[in-house]
């Protein structure tokens, strides 16, 4: 029995879960897709509205203060939502290009707040006339269903960095960062912060081996919630640190913070850098960026590269020798286990799982032989690659029981899938999750 998705996106949801289980998987997809599409054409509905309506505020509405706080009041959203929402309606007045791309649905409103955030606040050494142009870049960035929140603050890092200045990215100000931890009425306490990029790794690379999921001596699998793992796992780094700093083993080395840049922008001397940027940027206001990298963390994204020159001064370095195409090289095969040396080129490389869409960090990945070990294939960097336990499994599946995706290295020397039949009949290849360019 067929659903007729029209009718399940623009009726009620009330009762519709007893009749989803006739539908085909095929449906329920198109249901959801549909379903996801209306949300942001409502999504712009509603920002335009409340926008209209701070310009010609009647008396119910001006009994409160501004328009995001009566939209809270009169619906279910919290002060700050009804805030966000009238504040992004006049923001984008000024900046019709992005408007138009999120009245279309092509952008969602937080990628529209990160791009007019940009807009309204650009680097310091950026000329007026270059705002049009880094305004395509980024929206390019937000558009389609491959965009990422950490693509977008990449290319953002990137513009930032290729107009570079004295001023401090709000990413990286410590005289921002706030901690509060307040006693409660029941004797509990409660925890909120906000801190610059760099602390945010170096408590989030703290705490990965101690958040992840721990199966039961049975196999049962872990029933705690990712915010109660969180909360256990800063218990247990407090104990470790009272307990004379023990700081436990992440992903075969001790937590640290790992920042990834290019030798030749980790330079001392930015000229040797961005010469011939600057010699491009002079001849034209296109914003190029093939030829600009920023530093970039495993868990937080992107770095300045005056922020990764200065950790530079102070650190254990590790270098990576690359191909014309930026994928690491290895002289070491003939071990079923990846090596040390070998880990740190595939985080290079892949940046963390590097199935297409995946997210997951460097910290909670395995190292997947792309032809099976056991079948003759060797540990080497054109045979392995990056994923998460979940993909990883995916890939050890059997053929025909939910169709076999395949891995393939391409002519990049980075790996390449291809989805079953069952997904995509022309078994199109899709490039790993393994870049944040646009």
């Amino acid at each position: 029995m067929s659903i007729d998705t029209s009718d399940v996106v623009s009726g009620s949801a009330v009762g519709l879960r007893s009749r989803l289980w006739q539908a085909p998987v095929a449906d329920l997809r198109s249901a959801a897709i549909e379903a996801s599409a209306e949300i942001l054409r409502l999504e712009a509905i509603r920002v335009a509205v409340v926008d209209e309506l701070s310009l010609r505020p009647d008396d119910q509405v001006l009994c409160y203060r501004g328009v995001g706080r009566w939209l809270a009041a009169n619906t279910m959203l919290q002060i700050p939502a009804g805030n966000k929402i009238a504040a992004l309606g006049v923001a984008l007045r000024a900046f019709p290009a992005v408007a138009q791309r999120f009245d279309a649905g092509d952008c969602s409103f937080d990628h529209a707040a990160l791009i007019i955030s940009f807009c309204e606040s650009p680097p310091k050494g950026m000329p007026a006339e270059a705002l049009p142009q880094c305004i395509d870049v980024l929206l390019a960035a937000a558009s389609g269903v491959d965009a990422t929140t950490t693509k977008l603050r990449y290319v953002i890092a990137t513009l930032e960095r290729m107009f570079e200045s004295d001023n401090i990215p709000p990413a990286e100000d410590i005289d921002r960062n706030e901690l509060r931890i307040a006693s409660t009425l029941n004797g509990r306490v409660v925890v909120r912060g906000d801190f610059d990029a760099v602390t945010g790794e170096m408590i989030l690379s703290a705490l990965s081996n101690l958040t992840m999921p721990t199966p039961a001596a049975d196999g049962t699998p872990d029933a705690r919630s990712a915010a109660k793992r969180t909360a256990d796992g800063f218990t247990e780094l407090i104990r470790r640190y009272l307990d004379c700093a023990k700081t436990g083993i992440d992903g075969g080395q001790r937590p640290h913070l790992n920042v990834h840049i290019n030798a030749r922008d980790l330079a001392e001397h930015r000229d040797c850098a961005a010469q011939e940027a600057v010699a491009e940027e002079e001849a034209s206001l296109d914003p190029d960026l093939s030829d600009l990298d920023v530093g970039h963390m495993p868990w937080m994204g992107p770095l300045s590269v005056s922020q990764t020159r200065l950790l530079g001064c102070d650190c254990f370095l590790s270098t990576v020798l690359l191909d014309d195409h930026g994928a690491p090289l290895d002289a070491r095969p003939g071990k079923r286990l990846v090596t040390a040396e070998q880990r740190v080129a595939l985080i290079a490389r892949d940046k963390g799982c590097a199935f297409p869409g995946c997210e997951c960090v460097p910290a909670w990945t395995d190292a997947h032989h792309i032809r099976h070990w056991s079948n003759g294939g060797p540990t080497v960097m054109n045979n392995l690659v990056l994923l998460c336990r979940s993909h990883h499994r995916l890939m050890h599946r059997k053929t025909g029981f939910v169709g076999k995706w395949e891995i393939r290295m391409g002519a990049d020397n980075k790996p390449w899938f291809i989805p079953p039949p069952a997904i995509d009949p022309q078994q199109h290849p899709r490039p790993a999750n393994n870049t944040y360019r646009t």
